[in-house]
């Protein structure tokens, strides 16, 4: 077996890495490199990052600007929409979006496309991974097949591995550079040059025996979040109508040093992994004639939630004798979580396309998202209104979607009218009691 030129490079640490999608995933990853000494050249089909990077800017919130233009400025780091050049790097990572389609059946065209850009300009001595969220068996099903066409082998000519990314954006004790890295290759050589390549710029790396088990530990870490919040949204429900305050009972279960880890009840799922991940595997299990009903209620229960909400905001508002139709609402958050400018998958969206449709007028308010953009199934020509006392006395409803904690929740609860609170953010302030309705 050859691949001798790429292990010198990775030893020597000469290499160039070229990394596909600079989003959420691709940007801090091509940071993590970078700051180890490492050369990256960044691919994307969107000019507006292209762009962005070329003037050392930042398009993500919590990356600076400062570090990144450093590395622009000292030609370590660069960006291109020219798919061509994918023949220079020595490492490429496919960093590229996979989300469902409308019938929630696994849409692979992301990686499909970018497996053929690479295939065409791929050369020996290349090492791919795909770190792109999905089912068992795409590396070695799809992508291996695709770059075979070159007339290449995989393990003699070039490498492959899966890598699941594990971004966790916003979270400050944990960046891509501490997170143990998984990484699974086709093939014993390439499960080690993939360990190498990734032990340069990273703490901890665990291989597993193949790219089916990488891609499994994704699926299996995600499904293990949907199925437990999932359980807590349903008893938060049922606690609801007990007459329970089901944060009371979470917290008090904390309490438990073993056996026993918190989950918290919310609107509905958000983010680009727990709302999507779980249905790859349903997808692909029933290849094999398994139900996998535990992944599916679980899915389907956290997909109910924004129903419920929107059901308490109608309750709330009766309450207070005003319809839902008609009635000012505003959304406090549309990220999907707390403190973080991402608001893919947020259940803001779906929120506000319900409350729409019964005739409430919507406006929302977000300190890291101050106008919405285009997403999946919905389009919103929203802009984020201040939150003045004027703006929250005419509302006749606010609604806490993600608990921002640059909120002055005091601030809040003195000056509006009514307010449905799914996060449990105004527990315990003075005045909580008249004003406040859980959901």
């Amino acid at each position: 077996m050859s691949l001798s030129e790429l292990e010198q490079k990775i030893d020597d640490g000469s290499l160039l890495v070229g990394i596909i999608g600079l989003g959420y995933v691709g940007l801090p990853l091509s940071l993590t490199f970078l700051r180890k000494g490492i050369r990256v050249l960044g691919f994307d089909l969107d000019p507006f990052k292209i762009e962005k990077i070329a003037q050392g800017e930042s398009y993500i919130k919590y990356i600076p600007s400062e570090e990144l233009s450093e590395f622009v400025a000292g030609n370590t780091f660069s960006a291109t929409a020219d798919f061509a050049r994918l023949r220079e790097p020595d490492v490429l990572l496919i960093c590229v979006p996979t989300p469902l389609t409308k019938n929630r059946e696994p849409d692979l065209q992301y990686v499909e496309a970018t497996a053929r850009a690479i295939g065409a300009s791929l050369r020996p001595d290349q090492l791919v991974v795909l770190e792109s969220t999905t089912y068992p068996g795409t590396t070695v099903e799809i992508v291996q097949p695709i770059l075979e066409e070159s007339g290449y082998k995989v393990e003699a000519d070039f490498a492959l591995a899966f890598s699941p990314e594990r971004e966790d954006p916003g979270n400050p004790k944990f960046a891509t550079a501490n997170i143990p890295k998984v990484v699974g290759g086709v093939g014993p050589q390439s499960t080690r040059l993939a360990e190498k390549f990734y032990t340069l710029a990273l703490e901890k790396v665990v291989t597993v025996s193949c790219t089916q088990a990488a891609e499994m530990t994704k699926l299996l870490e995600n499904i293990f979040r949907s199925v437990n919040i999932a359980m807590v949204n349903e008893l938060k429900i049922l606690c609801q109508r007990m007459g329970i305050n089901i944060w009371e009972v979470i917290e008090a279960a904390s309490s438990k040093p073993f056996g026993y880890m918190p989950f918290y009840p919310g609107p509905g799922l958000g983010g680009h992994c727990i709302p999507i991940d779980p249905f790859y595997l349903t997808s692909k299990a029933r290849e094999y004639d398994i139900p996998t009903k535990f992944i599916e209620l679980a899915g389907e229960v956290n997909t109910a939630m924004p129903y419920y909400v929107v059901q308490r905001v109608m309750e709330a508002l009766n309450d207070k004798g005003k319809s839902l139709k008609g009635a000012k609402v505003l959304l406090l958050g549309v990220a999907y979580k707390r403190d973080v400018d991402d608001s893919r998958e947020s259940p803001a969206f779906k929120l506000m396309d319900l409350l729409l449709e019964k005739g409430a007028e919507v406006r929302y308010n977000d300190p890291h998202i101050s106008k919405l953009s285009p997403v999946r199934k919905y389009f919103f020509d929203l802009e984020s209104v201040p939150l003045s006392e004027e703006n929250l006395a005419t509302m006749d409803c606010v609604l806490v979607v993600t608990d921002h904690s640059v909120y002055d929740y005091k601030f809040i609860l003195k000056n509006a009218k009514l307010i449905v609170d799914t996060r449990n953010v105004f527990e315990g302030l003075a005045g909580a009691v008249c004003k406040v309705v859980m959901a």
